[in-house]
Order: structure tokens, then sequence, then C-alpha cells
């Protein structure tokens, strides 16, 4: 690489990260949860236990659903319940089925320490005959940082 080409890929990036650094507010700044809430215990020396324990629990009364036996094309839903027995707010930063047909709904808010909240799943059986098992994976900001659900259902096949 010529000289001249380095520098300008030096004085390229001094300018793009001038740009970047900011402190301009907008409106999305405004609707975005505080730093506080995210509060890693890892450390490269291993686990901060004092942080850890100030971290949010989520709690669920059960994992895993049966529908029984449904009829293809009919789509179930199921509340799972938890609760944050923690000592910070709860947060879910994600959640997805393991395939399109199984869908979770839940809130973006914090869950206060001691709230308990509803995370729906639903379950389109249309193509799925058969024994299905499916789920949901959620990321949060708890010490292990994911929780799984699961649902299954023994699917009868439509009559053509």
């Amino acid at each position: 690489m010529t000289y001249d080409l380095r520098l300008i890929l030096v004085i390229s990036l001094l300018a793009m990260g001038a740009c970047n650094g900011s402190n301009n507010s907008s409106d999305a700044d405004k609707n975005k949860l505080p730093v506080s809430l995210v509060n890693n215990p890892h450390t490269a020396s291993g686990v901060d236990n004092t942080a850890a324990a100030e971290k949010p629990t989520m709690d669920f009364a059960d994992t895993l659903h049966d529908f029984g036996t449904i009829h293809e094309d009919e789509v179930v839903t199921y509340d799972f319940n938890y609760t944050n027995k923690g000592k910070s707010p709860l947060i879910i930063t994600a959640a997805y089925g393991s395939c399109g047909c199984t869908v979770p709904n839940y809130s973006s808010e914090p869950v206060e320490p001691g709230k308990t909240k509803v995370m729906k799943v639903t379950f389109n059986s249309a193509g799925k005959p058969g024994h299905q098992e499916k789920s949901v994976v959620i990321h949060d900001n708890t010490l292990r940082g994911q929780h799984m659900l699961y649902i299954k259902a023994e699917v009868i096949k439509k009559n053509p």
C-alpha cells in the first residue's frame, strides 16, 4: 500500500469517527433504556458475585406445554407466565420460535422485581401433520442470558 493511500485511509477513518462521536440527542434516543439496566457481572477473572446478585431473574411457572391432539390448520396459543424474582428490572431483548409456525409475543417493557408477566406462544399447525415439538429462545439480561420454552402437539392430518 502506498503512503498516499494509507494517509487517505487514516484521514477517512478519523473523519468517520468524528461524525459518529457526536453528542447530538435525537427523539429515538429518548426511547432507549438506560445503560444502568445492563449490568454484565462476567469479568476476565470470573464472575463478580456482587453484580450477579443484583441481576434480574426469569422464573417460569412451566417451560413446556402440550397442546395434546389438534387438527391441521388449527392455530393454538399458550400463555407462559414468568416472574422477575431478582433485584433489578428484567429486559427481554429478543424472542423467536424454532420455525415460522411458532411465534412468541411479549412486552418489550422492563419487568420490575416481583412482577409477573406473560409470554404468549402461538403455534400454527397448517402443513404440520404428525407429532410436533417446537421451541422458543428468549434472550434477556439475566445472569443466564437465555431461556427456552417448549411446546408440543399431535396434529391430525386434515382430509383432502
